[in-house]
């Protein structure tokens, strides 16, 4: 018996978890180093080896696979069934019941995160292109899972050829810096190659919860109190001022995106907001109105616009909510059309009932608008991926 039955799920936000040797058949030497070293560091270990050591065997027991069922949601991160083997991640997808995932890197996310606010920009694009060969590899062969690869944009003529390689890899969607750029906008014209590679190869674009420190004041830890530690376990240490400043950074790209243009000049480019939360969106789109109401008459970009911006939102974007969220009271403000379920699987903070707290969130909708929330708003994002 699968976790999800009776219904078309589809799991807008899943992850791998990379072991040290993750990059071993996709990264040159100097990138394997830099994760080991990475991974060590993280771990607290003088060798990333002395941690995983019995990991993979661990995986293979009849002790750890006769509790693949029973312990499903209960096991976190490395623990979990099919977070770092695909083979296993099958099975995983057949007893979650999902019909599709799509899958992000977790480490390599924050280490490309870091890279795009460093002057490392070769590396940058190094350990990106090694990545998405790794996450494409770890979908292919199950059509159910849809790899996420990332394209850095420090660099906006390599950012150009970033997508295209991983367009040419089979990605499904591309996963773009939630944060500002270092040195550009998110929306600068420059970058109008990736959204025209993207709208080509029809898949969307995604923004996706990072370090919430690139959008925190640095002096926002200093105020005299013991350091907070993360719960979750992560390399980011997200606590709950990081919580409160996560929604900076889709508010922020995207009201450049919109303002600027970008999704005018592109009306079928679509945009995923991925494990940043949901209850800004009511009132930014508001806001979004608002500032088009105060500046319109003077600003020229705005008087371009065919929509009010929050139609913008409405047409292309779309959002995946934390269960922990009152998603009915977004969905009654925002409306039912931008919504999105996800489990997190297998990150600790997706919890071990994700589908029963979003069935209770949407009891008091009706079936088109659950359908929506399920189903039909994520095959709408995903675009090549359904047709």
């Amino acid at each position: 018996m699968s976790y999800i039955e009776n219904r078309i799920v589809h799991d807008a936000d899943s992850h791998t978890m990379e072991l040290p040797t993750w990059y071993k058949e996709f990264g040159s030497k100097k990138v394997q180093k830099a994760f080991l070293d990475r991974f060590a560091k993280a771990k607290g270990l003088n060798l990333a080896k002395d941690w995983y050591t019995g990991l993979e065997e661990m995986h293979k027991t009849s002790s750890y696979r006769e509790q693949n069922e029973k312990k499903l949601m209960s096991r976190k991160n490395f623990d979990a069934l099919g977070s770092f083997n695909k083979i296993d991640r099958s099975e995983a997808l057949d007893l979650l019941g999902v019909k599709t995932q799509l899958v992000f890197p977790t480490s390599p996310n924050v280490w490309l995160e870091s890279l795009e606010h460093s002057n490392k920009v070769d590396l940058l694009y190094e350990v990106a292109s090694a990545t998405n060969r790794a996450q494409t590899n770890f979908c292919s062969g199950d059509e159910r899972l849809f790899p996420v690869t990332y394209i850095p944009l420090a660099d906006i003529k390599k950012a150009s050829s970033a997508a295209a390689e991983a367009i040419k890899l089979g990605s499904k969607a591309l996963l773009i810096p939630w944060a500002c750029p270092k040195n550009h906008a998110t929306s600068h014209i420059g970058l109008d190659s990736v959204w025209s590679q993207a709208v080509e190869a029809n898949i969307p674009v995604l923004f996706h919860v990072g370090t919430a420190d690139y959008v925190l004041p640095k002096s926002h830890s200093i105020n005299g109190l013991p350091a907070i530690q993360d719960f979750h376990g992560g390399e980011e240490n997200f606590r709950s001022i990081s919580y409160m400043a996560i929604s900076q950074g889709p508010m922020q790209a995207l009201s450049l995106l919109i303002l600027d243009g970008v999704l005018e000049r592109f009306p079928s480019l679509m945009v995923g907001v991925i494990e940043l939360g949901s209850v800004w969106v009511p009132g930014f789109m508001r806001q979004l109105d608002s500032a088009f109401e105060a500046f319109g008459r003077h600003e020229k970009r705005l008087q371009d616009l065919s929509l009010r911006p929050s139609e913008y939102i409405e047409r292309q974007v779309r959002v995946t909510p934390y269960p922990t969220e009152p998603t009915d009271w977004v969905i009654e403000q925002a409306g039912p059309n931008i919504f999105m379920f996800s489990s997190d699987y297998p990150h600790v903070e997706g919890g071990r009932n994700p589908m029963g707290r979003f069935e209770k969130a949407t009891s008091q909708f009706n079936e088109s608008e659950k359908d929506k929330f399920f189903r039909a708003n994520f095959e709408e994002l995903m675009g090549s991926a359904f047709s």
